[in-house]
């Protein structure tokens, strides 16, 4: 049998697992936080809950901000309870508390109950990031089902509007709310029409809850990470694609949750007082309008 030759462009073995996809399975393991990084107690005492925290981007925000000296809540769906339980432990590891709780946050009972745990156990909530989501891609729109489109809608778009009305009696002058977009937002994305849909609708849902909430006190930005190397593309992606994924990036590579967390430190902290409505762009290069 002829040998199958590997992608010339491959930075890492082809690789495929099945959605939602786990940190421990990814080869080479994703870089969550830089050895060098020096906390500076830019959020002490303070507190985040964070929707996907199990892994990847919402990994890199929770053990960034627990090095800075806050206390953190993570949301996970059960199947994603390994990673959860190691992002727990690294946590705990810079001296914080880490609270891990298993929902769907599509759905808006739980999305409170999400809240209420955490003000019960950790006592306040000074930081949302609402990090969650899931990706499906389709060759074509022909082939994308209704129940698809409801599903990926009700996790990345209803499930940022459940857990911010659930948030919003709790948090206090100088709160801050930090989305997860994309950018594909900007740029579009053939192979993940509904996807970058709502990663669309996520910029305007934070540009119009910052104007909103301003009066309260209360920042509202986003982040839109270019390709990142999370359990989200490993599980969605072919594994030919997985080899070569962030190599078409002007850096040439994909980014790390250790190169998109500080934009969340940034936002969260007080260095960022006077943003609001803003959308920060982690993405290798890319030029992006608006």
């Amino acid at each position: 049998m002829p040998q199958k030759h590997q992608d010339p462009k491959a930075v890492r073995p082809p690789q495929e697992q099945a959605e939602p996809g786990s940190e421990a399975q990814m080869k080479p393991r994703p870089r969550i936080i830089r050895d060098n990084y020096q906390g500076s107690a830019k959020l002490k005492d303070k507190v985040a809950l964070i929707t996907g925290g199990d892994s990847g981007i919402g990994r890199g925000v929770a053990v960034h901000f627990a090095r800075e000296g806050a206390d953190v809540a993570i949301m996970h769906l059960s199947e994603e309870r390994e990673d959860a339980n190691e992002t727990r432990l690294l946590v705990e590891q810079e001296g914080r508390r880490c609270l891990t709780m298993v929902g769907d946050i599509g759905d808006e009972q739980t999305a409170q109950r999400a809240v209420e745990q955490t003000m019960r156990q950790l006592g306040r909530l000074d930081i949302l990031i609402n990090n969650a989501a899931e990706q499906h891609p389709q060759k074509s729109i022909e082939d994308l089902s209704a129940a698809q489109l409801e599903r990926t809608f009700r996790t990345n778009v209803f499930g940022m509007f459940f857990m911010t009305k659930a948030a919003m009696p709790h948090l206090k002058k100088g709160s801050a709310i930090i989305n997860t977009t994309s950018v594909t937002a900007y740029r579009g994305s053939a192979n993940l029409l509904d996807y970058a849909a709502t990663k669309g609708a996520i910029v305007a849902f934070t540009r119009s809850l910052a104007h909103a909430v301003i009066e309260q006190g209360i920042r509202v930005n986003a982040v839109a990470p270019g390709p990142v190397w999370t359990p989200l593309i490993s599980s969605t992606f072919p594994a030919e694609k997985v080899a070569t994924f962030g190599t078409d990036s002007p850096m040439g590579r994909a980014g790390e949750p250790e190169d998109i967390a500080p934009c969340y430190v940034f936002l969260a902290c007080a260095d960022s007082l006077y943003i609001t409505g803003q959308v920060l762009h982690p993405n290798g290069g890319e030029i992006v309008n608006g």
